[in-house]
């Protein structure tokens, strides 16, 4: 009788914990399936998220971005925009694009409804998109062609419909630092700084024609505020690059702040009856000269050029002290494209690569369809989009101009001064191989000074498209 009871008692504990295991088993593989329907729902979302993620670890070390300026001329010219930004929008490589000044003509007028068509078109770009504000955009809008706007009014609408928040323009933008974050400059919001990998990029409210210094009496309020607005944002962003160790510094803005010849200032100068004209770029040069002082590493400053330059673009190192003697670590681009309706100017970084940055002018396919035209534009902050035809494939590269390998800012410092004198190496450096320049192509009659040295990390040769890497 005992052992029955036994028996019994042993074969239902036997039971419970099959039963135990059967529901422990069934919750187990529950749980795997609820698990691979996540990764699933995730992996189905990751193509999405590729704009929205563009500083993951391949992007930082492989991208691209791309440089338009003077595009628009007339309201004609908007539909090409809105194709050229399309063209742009196409290739996955490109990290962002920068409308380096001049959102519409000298002759058209600074209404309110052209720059909410020119803010609809800039903000239908997929990449994102930085707006640096040109003279045409506002410095020039007190003539009578542009509509005889005070142009200190026209800026602060640029401010409140272009800058409004900390992101880009663009249907997927980018998170910028504005220089409005530091009280003391609060009405400056179309300065600006990101990072892109190893590199610093600063927009900088600089337009042509003299940096908008007026030669009427009295305080040049606009112009004095905005040099100390501009000297301090650039002073940061070179302490910001040098305690990052960043490895180079970008810097966009619309006007041309170097001289084509520069003359040592005389010392009775001021007894002259008849003055010049005051130089509106000597305090940004002199802000530069100190940044170039901060960071050692490569500075580059792109800016468009009024003066047609055969290859689209010009490198040179046109920045100097006061006693002419060259910054070796001040670098610019010129741009100034054969048809800016039509072609952009794009920079290729691989920071895999012995040589990590290449620059090119590419050109919109002859065979991408035409947009359709958007009637009536959307307003600003609106989620409108036009439709987006099928992708051609991008015509290749003609022509691409290396820049080669950019030193790290600690091996910069080693090598060469600030005033591009060679420096003393540390204990068992060495000293980077010898300049190799070329005169810069420019077009027929440019009065341009030909270069006589280039940087370490310039090339001024050109290579054919094939040796363009895959997938740019």
């Amino acid at each position: 009788m005992h052992s029955r009871y036994l028996k019994n008692m042993h074969g239902r504990w036997r039971a419970s914990v099959r039963a135990w295991r059967l529901s422990a088993l069934r919750f187990v593989v529950g749980a795997v399936g609820a698990f691979t329907a996540l990764a699933a729902l995730i992996a189905l979302a990751l193509p999405g998220l590729a704009w929205a993620q563009p500083q993951s670890a391949a992007s930082s070390q492989r991208y691209s971005f791309a440089v338009l300026a003077n595009v628009v001329t007339e309201p004609g010219d908007e539909g090409t925009l809105q194709r050229l930004v399309d063209a742009i929008g196409r290739d996955p490589q490109i990290a962002f694009v920068v409308y380096d000044g001049n959102l519409k003509g000298p002759r058209e007028s600074c209404a309110d409804n052209l720059y909410e068509r020119r803010h609809a078109l800039l903000s239908a770009s997929r990449p994102p998109l930085v707006f640096v504000p040109g003279q045409r955009d506002w410095a020039n809008c007190g003539m009578n062609g542009s509509g005889a706007w005070d142009p200190v009014e026209r800026l602060d609408f640029l401010r409140q419909n272009f800058f409004g928040d900390s992101n880009s323009l663009g249907e997927n933008p980018l998170t910028l630092t504005r220089e409005s974050e530091v009280s003391r400059f609060r009405p400056y919001r179309e300065n600006a700084r990101w990072q892109t990998g190893d590199t610093v990029f600063i927009a900088l409210n600089v337009p042509g024609d003299n940096n908008h210094y007026l030669n009427a009496g009295g305080r040049n309020g606009e112009f004095e505020d905005r040099v100390i607005a501009n000297g301090f944002w650039l002073e940061h962003a070179a302490e910001y690059a040098r305690r990052r160790n960043a490895r180079a510094i970008v810097i966009f803005m619309q006007g041309n702040a170097m001289p084509e010849h520069y003359e040592r200032p005389e010392r009775f100068a001021w007894l002259r009856f008849r003055r010049a004209q005051r130089d509106g770029y000597t305090e940004l040069r002199r802000s530069l000269i100190k940044a170039a002082e901060t960071f050692r590493g490569p500075i580059v400053i792109v800016n468009p050029d009024e003066t047609r330059l055969a290859r689209g673009f010009a490198i040179d190192q046109p920045l100097r002290t006061e006693k002419g003697v060259r910054i070796a670590n001040v670098t610019r681009i010129s741009l100034a494209l054969r048809d800016p309706l039509t072609q952009w100017l794009q920079i290729d970084a691989d920071m895999t690569r012995r040589t990590p940055l290449r620059i090119s002018v590419r050109d919109v396919p002859k065979h991408l369809p035409l947009l359709p035209p958007q009637e009536p534009p959307p307003m600003p902050g609106s989620n409108a989009s036009p439709a987006v035809p099928d992708m051609p494939e991008v015509s290749s590269m003609p022509d691409v101009t290396e820049i080669p390998g950019m030193q790290q800012a600690p091996d910069v410092n080693n090598a060469y001064g600030v005033n591009g004198m060679p420096a003393t190496p540390a204990s068992g450096a060495s000293m980077p191989p010898d300049w190799q320049g070329a005169p810069s192509t420019n077009a027929p009659g440019a009065r341009t000074a030909p270069l006589q040295l280039a940087p370490p990390w310039v090339g001024h040769g050109a290579s054919p498209a094939s040796s363009a890497a895959p997938g740019y």
